[in-house]
């Protein structure tokens, strides 16, 4: 693994682990507030590792739900996940089958995007760059976590200082630096418009999953056609 490499993809996941802290710090709060002690919360983030669907099956779990509808509840939510590794098999197709299940258990959104960028930019993602990118935000999540357990309600609601709109915004700035693609507008209009649909029509967490796939499905529409081989050419 690449030192120079490595340090690289530490600099890019610089910006997101500093935007997740807060997020991490109040899945924490909110872990303990509903009964679980430090080290189950930590835990739950180092093994699930995914901030949404963490948040949620907090909340289901303290309503007493069948077990089947947690567990669905939190597939719907990362469902998009399947779409990632999907898409990543043919952007690291060199990986080994190892380093693949090594990497994809830090795809979280971010990690996904800036592959697919990193992939764009240089031709490659190189699997030292990916777990520099992976490990500062992983290790973020998980120090914002225990902070959060620890000091309980002191952390207060991130939204009262605004720190909800740092991942928003970052996403947002993520999803524009892919706007020069083809089809870029029509692809990203009918996400937005499926998912806000779907969470009026069928409500959340299935907005996401659905606005996904409703993107993907535009994207497979507009797609252009197969270049004609030599034979039909003639």
């Amino acid at each position: 693994m690449s030192d120079a490499t490595f340090r690289s993809g530490l600099k890019r996941g610089l910006p997101v682990m500093l935007s997740v802290i807060p997020f991490g710090a109040l899945f924490g709060a909110v872990a303990i507030d509903n009964g679980l002690n430090i080290f189950e919360a930590t835990l739950m983030s180092g093994i699930l590792y995914a901030g949404a669907s963490q948040l949620v099956g907090i909340e289901l779990f303290s309503q007493n739900l069948p077990a089947w509808l947690v567990i669905l509840s939190i597939f719907a939510v990362n469902f998009r996940h399947v779409l990632y590794s999907a898409a990543m098999v043919r952007i690291v197709p060199e990986w080994s089958t190892a380093k693949k299940a090594i990497g994809f258990f830090f795809m979280v959104d971010p990690q996904f995007a800036e592959a697919v960028r990193q992939k764009e930019l240089t031709g490659s993602v190189r699997f030292s760059w990916y777990m520099g990118y992976a490990c500062i935000v992983y290790v973020g999540w998980m120090i914002s976590t225990v902070l959060g357990a620890s000091l309980g309600n002191l952390i207060g609601d991130p939204k009262a200082a605004g720190f909800d709109v740092l991942l928003p915004i970052y996403f947002m700035g993520m999803v524009l630096s892919f706007r020069k693609r083809g089809h870029f507008y029509p692809v990203m209009l009918a996400s937005a418009t499926g998912a806000i649909a779907a969470y009026h029509l069928v409500g959340s967490p299935w907005h996401v999953s659905i606005g996904a796939m409703t993107g993907i499905l535009v994207a497979v529409l507009l797609a252009p056609a197969a270049p004609a081989s030599n034979e039909e050419a003639a």
